[in-house]
Formats: C-alpha cells, sequence, structure tokens
C-alpha cells in the first residue's frame, strides 16, 4: 500500500480493478499498487472466514472482489484486520461475529451464514448497526435428516459394530437383534425446516411423529405430520426417540438436563445434531451408565472441538455414538448451502433483498 497519487485518484467506490489490479481508494486516501484485486485485504468486498465450496467462491467473484481464507477464523486478529473495509462477511460456526468484530468492521452491511445455527453471531449487535444476516435456512436440511435416520438404526440395529466380533469368531445374534424403527414414536424438539425433513423421512419408515414447538401456532400445516404436544415433559415420557432441533439461547440451555432425562423410556434414544449446550453432558452419560437410557448420538458438544480432556467424560457409555459436528455437511448440502448464501449475500449487497 502506499498513498494514492493526488493528481488522478479513483474515486472511493469507483471501478474495483484496471487490468486485474487493484485501482480503489482506500480509507486512508490509500491505494493498493501490483496486488491481484482478489487478494487485496482492504480492497474486497467479501470476506470468507471458513470453508465455501469453490463454485460458490467463484460465482461471487464473477460481481465483487472476493478474499477467501478459510484459516482467518483461528487468527482473531488477522480476522480484525482483516474486515476493517469489507462489506459483506461469510462464516460457518467458529468465527465469532460479536461486537468487538463489528467494531471493526465499520463499513460492513451483510453477514452470510454458513449454516442455519446463529449463537456465533451477536445477533443484537448487527441489528443496531444495520448488518443484515442471512443464514442458508434449510439448505443443509436433508443432510441432517440422513444423519438422525442413520443414527437410530445404528443404535437400534448395530450392524456395523457387530463386524469385529464376527469375524473374531462371536455369533451375538438375540443380543444384536434390536429393534425397528416401523412402529415406534420419534419425538422432535423443535419443528423447524430441519425437523419437519426428518418427519417426512421417518414416517415413510413406519414412524410415528411427535414434536413439541410453542413457537409454532396449532393452525401451522406442519402439525398435519406431527402430532402436536403442548408441554416437553409429555413428549419426552412418550416418545421411542427424540431428536433435538432447536437452537441454544438462553432458554434452551440446559433443557434436557438429568430430570429430563429421567422422564424418557429406558430403551429410549437421543439426538442431538442442533448445538451442544442443549444437552447435560454429564447427566446423559450418568444415564447411558446406568442403564437408564437406551443409547444417544451427539454430533454437537458444549466445547468444540472437544479435545481429549473434553472427551474423557464420554469414556465408557454404553451405546453412545459421538461424531465432529458433521451433519450437515455432507458433499451435497456443503454445495447447496455455498450456492444459497452466496445468493443470499449478492443480492444484499446489490440492494436486492
Amino acid at each position: 500500500m502506499r498513498a494514492a497519487s493526488s493528481t488522478s485518484p479513483p474515486p472511493a467506490g469507483g471501478p474495483a480493478t484496471v487490468s486485474g489490479r487493484c485501482a480503489r481508494l482506500h480509507p486512508g486516501n490509500l491505494r493498493c499498487e501490483g496486488i491481484p484485486h482478489a487478494v487485496c485485504a482492504a480492497a474486497a468486498d467479501i470476506l470468507i472466514s471458513e470453508f465455501m465450496d469453490e463454485e460458490a467462491v467463484e460465482a461471487l467473484r464473477s460481481d465483487f472482489a472476493v478474499r477467501y481464507e478459510p484459516g482467518l477464523a483461528q487468527a482473531r486478529g488477522d480476522l480484525l484486520t482483516a474486515v476493517g473495509a469489507v462489506r459483506a462477511l461469510i462464516v460457518r460456526n467458529v468465527t465469532q461475529v460479536d461486537r468487538e468484530l463489528l467494531d471493526a468492521a465499520p463499513a460492513l452491511e451483510v453477514v452470510g451464514r454458513l449454516g442455519v445455527g446463529l449463537d456465533n453471531i451477536d445477533l443484537e449487535a448487527c441489528a443496531e448497526r444495520g448488518v443484515a444476516v442471512f443464514p442458508a435456512t434449510g439448505a443443509n436440511a436433508v443432510s441432517v435428516a440422513e444423519y438422525v435416520l442413520a443414527a437410530m438404526l445404528q443404535l437400534w440395529r448395530p450392524v456395523y459394530g457387530a463386524t469385529a466380533r464376527v469375524a473374531a469368531g462371536e455369533w451375538p445374534r438375540q443380543e444384536l437383534g434390536g429393534r425397528e424403527l416401523a412402529g415406534s414414536r420419534l419425538g422432535l424438539i423443535g419443528l423447524g425446516s430441519v425437523a419437519r425433513t426428518v418427519a417426512e423421512r421417518a414416517s415413510a419408515l413406519g414412524m410415528s411423529i411427535a414434536a413439541y414447538d410453542p413457537y409454532i401456532t396449532p393452525d401451522d400445516p406442519a402439525w398435519e405430520r406431527a402430532e402436536r404436544f403442548e408441554a416437553l415433559p409429555e413428549l419426552l415420557r412418550s416418545s421411542d426417540a427424540v431428536s433435538i432441533h432447536v437452537p441454544l439461547t438462553d432458554s434452551t440451555r440446559g433443557l434436557i438436563d438429568g430430570e429430563a432425562l429421567a422422564l424418557l423410556p429406558p430403551h429410549a434414544l437421543l439426538i442431538n445434531t442442533s448445538r451442544g449446550g442443549i444437552v447435560d453432558e454429564q447427566a446423559l452419560v450418568a444415564a447411558l451408565r446406568a442403564g437408564r437410557l437406551g443409547g444417544a448420538a451427539l454430533d454437537v458438544f458444549a466445547d468444540e472441538p472437544l479435545d481429549a480432556a473434553g472427551g474423557a467424560r464420554f469414556e465408557g457409555a454404553p451405546n453412545l455414538l459421538l461424531t465432529p459436528h458433521i451433519a450437515g455437511i455432507t458433499e451435497e448440502s456443503n454445495r447447496r448451502v455455498s450456492l444459497v448464501t452466496a445468493q443470499n449475500v449478492s443480492r444484499a449487497l446489490r440492494g436486492e433483498g
């Protein structure tokens, strides 16, 4: 960067590139020289701080100057510097869009979320500054729904885990017979787009569907597929499997604690693909070890990424599946989420929505 010539500086907001080089006048009357526009931090319209499908990145680059640097999510100081002049920021769930970051990004207009959870984004602070936030609502619903079904099948019909035992000469036929999904009741905590996709697929396998969501009115068409429960305890008592689909908020933190787990039938399954912190992990482990719960699958944790010390609490818990927050990141969903986010951000920067 050097001081721009006083004779013919390009106007702010004027042409972004000249022969592929940055020609924009940046804050402080500075202009980039000899740096490709797409990698110039000060020139970027859009900063992407976490993984995004390359097709979507290129779609954005056709109309905007884009800085794509997934590692910035783990380099807070560099991130705060990089957001200084950008109009849009695209994140997943690691980048913390808080007041500190917003203060460092006075030109920010839009935050695109590559996913649906918004607990890493201070929505109140964004609203105060007029920063629009766009989650990729529904774009990963199929992948999460398939994960929920796969978890239930594996926990009730542990075919994959039988391989080593059978190869070793064991024949645990009676032990591994399991239960059928058909005829079982699936209880959904939350009935948003992901939960509705779960309900559609689970009902196709013969499961009956029930749900608890006080924010969906009784006349909503969603209840055509699910029996409506007005209280969570009743849902827990009557469900063979429970899948969580609510955001992490003050009201949902610790929602499934020891008291709630005690309401579940001893054969029941609990699946959390939503957010860590909603389930009391210590209470869950205690219930599994005591045989008061049939099984559980956790794709999210109170502290992520889960390290060895944090993972130690789960040691010895039977019929427990742990996965590293992968329910919504299949190859297909990554593409959908990325393209939806690119479209949302592009429209917002053009003033179209």
